[in-house]
């Protein structure tokens, strides 16, 4: 039986968009309601004193063996070119304005395979019906389909009110974002209280995400569900289907390629409930130490659509060149692509629990040394280790440097296995390397120049500091990034 779930678009995106109206409607007003209440004093210390703009551009790059979008095997290649722009404004003395928007435009081997098929007919959306049919598609090879590339863009605005003796801090904020295949929508407020002469601070805060996938799927997976089996019809009108060894299937034979669920995404939302705890203390003058901690909470469809699923107990079918069936899993396999057995199923909840510990250390005016370790744990079976080391060095009035190395490892989720290595009995199954066992080190490298005169100008702008940044990540399962930034601070005159 084909289960598939009726959604009338235009009522849910109409309701979303009245939602968020409403709540930016109410966070401004909140704005112009602190302001109006705001007792202005002459002779107290603005919380920021001028209008501030940082700028940073940066250009990532990523390559390794284990795409989940093809089941754990294939090429993992990423290039991703994002801008962020952050405007702080001073409303008053007491009350700061602060904007945050991001784009990021990405291009992807993995996500471009959720249609690998290329060569096929165009009479249809798959490229199927023609007649002609798909005549290659490999998990090493980039496909051309809409998903090869799309951009993300995200914006957030906050609020935040300080105290005449600024020991407490109010702050609200919204967030959206929206890529082709998910759209979310955040909302939250904290408070900082600072006590002991403003050497102890503790910080609260609570955040809610309201997000809804457009979901994508892998191309035969989708058409099979929406044919009802059919392998006669649509997409697979007049392609054929190998087994193992090569050989032509019997599209209507009893053990002819199939999924094992016939259904897709059962309900498109997800909720995140995010609670967070901080404290920070001044030891003394050269030493300092903070702990924090959240509690996150997601309910709702927590699986990517996009991702296929291989089962060890379910027979191999592919679409392609029988003569590449044999190096599948090798790069030298450049046309023939494996019928998935199923897309990645979770379950539809999770609590995640990250507690943290920061300690920096001032050596002397030219160094400073910066730890962070943090422990995360999940009720999927998930835990892991972080520690970042950092020592900035202070290079004369104008230079610092900042190098730093980080260490990550994490032990598997209850639910992954690698290609392959999932049986079909299983409820919940994934293939995602992010979620397996691995350990990962990152190394970089930044240097920040400051001009505390401001001598360039842009308009009313002048330039207080230019921050170049690069690092480089790899993990013990192959997968290796760079990334490298750009980052430039503006103040109003």
């Amino acid at each position: 039986m084909v289960v598939k779930q009726v959604v009338d678009v235009d009522v849910i995106n109409k309701t979303k968009m009245k939602n968020i109206f409403l709540m930016m409607t109410l966070f401004f007003a909140f704005i112009v309601i602190a302001q109006d209440n705001t007792q202005q004093d002459e002779y107290k210390k603005r919380v920021l004193e001028t209008t501030e703009i940082d700028i940073l551009s940066s250009l990532y790059g990523q390559d390794g063996d284990n795409a989940a979008v093809t089941g754990g095997i294939g090429s993992e290649e990423l290039v991703d070119a994002a801008m962020n722009i952050a405007v702080a404004i001073p409303l008053n003395d007491d009350d700061v304005l602060a904007i945050d928007a991001t784009i990021s435009a990405y291009s992807s081997a993995s996500s471009s395979n959720l249609n690998p098929f290329s060569g096929a007919s165009s009479d249809d959306e798959y490229g199927g019906g023609g007649g002609t049919g798909p005549t290659k598609g490999s998990p090493w090879t980039i496909a051309s389909g809409a998903s090869q590339s799309d951009i993300w863009a995200n914006a957030n605005f906050s609020y935040s009110h300080s105290s005449d003796d600024r020991n407490t801090i109010s702050n609200a904020h919204l967030s959206i974002a929206n890529e082709f295949d998910y759209f979310s929508f955040g909302f939250g407020a904290g408070l900082t209280k600072l006590f002991n002469q403003k050497n102890t601070e503790i910080g609260l805060s609570a955040t809610v995400y309201l997000d809804n996938w457009r979901p994508a799927y892998p191309t035969e997976v989708e058409e099979y569900v929406h044919s009802g089996g059919n392998l006669y019809t649509g997409f697979f009108d007049g392609v054929d289907i190998l087994n193992q060894a090569g050989n032509v299937i019997n599209k209507s034979a009893p053990n002819a390629w199939k999924t094992t669920r016939n259904t897709l995404v059962d309900g498109t939302a997800r909720k995140t409930h995010s609670f967070s705890l901080s404290f920070s203390q001044i030891i003394n003058k050269r030493s300092q130490f903070s702990i924090f901690s959240d509690v996150v909470i997601q309910k709702g469809w927590l699986s990517n659509p996009m991702q296929r699923v291989y089962f060890s107990d379910k027979a191999n079918f592919y679409i392609g060149t029988a003569t590449d069936i044999p190096r599948y899993t090798s790069k030298a396999n450049t046309g023939v692509f494996q019928l998935a057995d199923d897309i990645e199923r979770l379950p539809d909840s999770r609590v995640k629990i990250p507690v943290g510990i920061r300690y920096h250390y001032y050596i002397n005016e030219h160094f400073v040394f910066k730890t962070y370790y943090r422990y995360y744990t999940d009720d999927w079976g998930l835990s892991s280790h972080t520690i970042n080391v950092e020592l900035p060095i202070k290079v004369g009035d104008k230079f610092t440097f900042y190098p730093n190395f980080r260490y990550y490892t994490q032990t598997a989720a209850d639910y992954f296995a690698p290609y392959e290595q999932h049986v079909s009995t299983e409820k919940y199954y994934t293939s995602d390397y992010d979620l397996s066992a691995y350990s990962a080190n990152q190394f970089g490298l930044g240097i920040r120049y400051k001009d505390i005169f401001t001598k360039f100008h842009i308009g009313k702008f002048g330039l207080k500091n230019v921050t170049v940044n690069y690092n480089h990540y790899k993990r013990d399962t192959g997968l290796f990034a760079n990334i490298i930034s750009f980052g430039f601070k503006f103040i109003a005159d």
